[in-house]
Formats: structure tokens, C-alpha cells, sequence
């Protein structure tokens, strides 16, 4: 049992910490599934388009300071790397030069 009002207050915001942290972490999670999952159905357009805002995410959760920034990092080059294994993007030609 908490023995001061500053010991209670702490309790309070730790817990409702933990509840917002929960939140970003759970749906941080979801993302990364799905994109994975577009992934492994072979759907290259799907994937390139889920990349951008799972990659946003994952940083958000990182400044929000739910996960480390290495962590953020690895994660993001992990996926960038996985949706790069799909069949390649469609590149602009570049100008011949004369």
C-alpha cells in the first residue's frame, strides 16, 4: 500500500504509461505483420505501399520512447530489406548520355 500521496500520483501515471505505451507497441506490431504478410502473399505494389507508413510508425513508437532507437532502426532496415526482395521496382530510365 502506497504510504504518500507522491507514491500514489507515481502509481497513477505509471499505469496509464504503460496502458499508452501498450497501445503504440500493439499497433506497431500489427503493422509490421501486415506488411510482412504482403510480403509472403507476394503482393510487390501492396508492400511498397504499407512500407512508408509502417516505417512512420516505427519511428513514432521510437520517439514516443516505447522502443529504442537502435531498435527502431533495425527494424526499419530489416523490412525496407524484406519489401526490397520482392520482384524489383520499376526504375525511371536515365538520360542517355550523348
Amino acid at each position: 500500500m502506497a504510504k504518500s500521496k507522491t507514491v500514489e500520483k507515481r502509481q497513477r501515471q505509471s499505469e496509464k504509461h504503460r496502458e499508452r505505451n501498450r497501445s503504440y507497441q500493439t499497433r506497431m506490431r500489427g503493422r509490421i505483420k501486415n506488411l510482412r504478410t504482403l510480403v509472403e502473399s507476394g503482393d510487390a505494389e501492396g508492400a511498397r505501399e504499407a512500407l512508408r507508413p509502417t516505417l512512420g510508425l516505427i519511428d513514432t513508437t521510437a520517439q514516443k520512447g516505447v522502443i529504442h532507437r537502435n531498435t527502431a532502426a533495425r527494424y526499419k532496415s530489416r523490412l525496407t530489406k524484406l519489401v526490397g526482395t520482392l520482384s524489383p521496382a520499376e526504375e525511371e530510365p536515365q538520360p542517355a548520355e550523348s
